[in-house]
Order: C-alpha cells, then structure tokens, then sequence
C-alpha cells in the first residue's frame, strides 16, 4: 500500500510523494499554497529532494520508480529520460529516437504531457523544436524556472 509524503521546498512550496516501500509510484511538484500537510520526521529522499530544489545538482536517477503501468515504448520514454543529465534538454524527437521510435515524436509528448513521476522521470527536460514547449498545470513558467535551477541552456 503506497503511503504519502509530503514536504516542504523553499521559495517553490510544498510537494507530494506516494511511495511503495521505496518506490515512488507519484509525485507532484511543489506548489505555493501547496494542500498537503508535512509531516515531522527526515528521510533521505525528502533531503535530496529539498537540496535539488534549494539549487543543489542532486541526482535521482538511482531513485526506484514505478513503470509498471507503462506500455514498451513508454517505459523506453521514461528510461531515455532518466539518462539525461541534469542541465541538458532534449526535443520531443530526439527522445522518441533515444527510445528506439524515431519519428514518435508526438508519442514522446504525450508521455511527457501524462508523467506522473515529477524529477524522477524529469519532463521538463524535454523542449519542443522551436521552443520550450508545455508543462501541464504548472505552465511554462515553471519549467522555465527548473531549467534555470539546473542551469540549462535554452
């Protein structure tokens, strides 16, 4: 049964885990004004997370996930995606390719448009050609804001 952790990030507000023993099965990125309660207590995790965000190049891609809802290609998405290091970005074609679908590129975005894996899986690394592109309910901004944080060059 997964169990939720919530934490507070400095300056972006307050974020979501769901976690299976140590798999994170959901995350939502912090929010202001963000509804959850955060509970007393430290765990390794919450630290990473809370450093990444306080501008630390922390790493998540050891960090277990759940993949299991995905078909093949999207699982190769969210692998491809894990392997790219934090201050770079790929386009929606280059990660579809990266997933063994050259010219899926739609596929990749529509992938990206439905992670429910927050930094785990870190959509927001992923641009269009001519631009930044989406990102969901929390807007461009936001993702601007993320990039920033890793330093990449967009």
């Amino acid at each position: 049964m997964a169990r939720l952790v919530a934490y507070e990030a400095e300056g972006w507000g307050v974020g979501e885990l769901w976690l299976d023993g140590p798999r994170v099965v959901w995350h939502e990125l912090p929010r202001p004004n963000g509804a959850a309660v955060v509970p007393a207590g430290r765990s390794e995790l919450v630290e990473r997370l809370q450093a990444y965000f306080a501008g630390e190049p922390v790493k998540f891609d050891d960090v277990e996930v759940d993949l299991e809802y995905e078909t093949e290609f999207l699982g190769r998405c969210a692998r491809a995606l894990r392997s790219v290091p934090r201050g770079e970005v790929v386009t929606y074609g280059e990660l579809a390719a990266l997933a063994g679908a050259p010219g899926a590129a739609r596929a990749a975005g529509s992938f990206c448009a439905r992670n429910r894996l927050g930094l785990f899986v870190p959509c927001h690394r992923v641009v269009s050609a001519g631009g930044l592109g989406s990102y969901g309910s929390l807007g461009v901004a936001y993702k601007r804001r993320m990039l920033e944080l890793e330093r990449a060059a967009v």
